[in-house]
């Protein structure tokens, strides 16, 4: 299960009204793909159609797709947004990350 937290919740539905995307609908496709300073790095994006080997959720009223290689590195997380003085952008707290980068955008298992 991937969970959203409130405020992850409010910033994807204004994004995705800005993108022409409906959150009622519409997906937040979540992923991993390689790279970054730890090895794996997190991917976000919006989706209109879900692919033969998605993983659907769905929580706080988002519809999340995850592709089943990427849900074996995020079983668990919770999709987050910060809006600190410290940057803003969505947080990834993956229960399955054992290092992480200063960032926060890679991680290693």
């Amino acid at each position: 299960m991937i969970k959203v937290s409130d405020t992850a919740r409010k910033k994807i539905v204004s994004l995705m009204e800005d993108d022409g995307f409906d959150a009622a609908t519409d997906y937040v496709r979540v992923g991993v793909k390689s790279g970054g300073c730890s090895g794996l790095s997190y991917d976000l994006k919006f989706d209109k159609a879900l692919g033969e080997n998605d993983k659907l959720f769905e929580d706080n009223n988002i519809k999340v797709a995850v592709d089943k290689k990427s849900f074996l590195y995020l079983a668990g997380t919770i999709l987050e947004y910060s809006g600190g003085l410290n940057g803003k952008g969505f947080v990834f707290n993956n229960p399955n990350a054992q290092r992480t980068c200063g960032c926060g955008e890679s991680f290693s298992l």
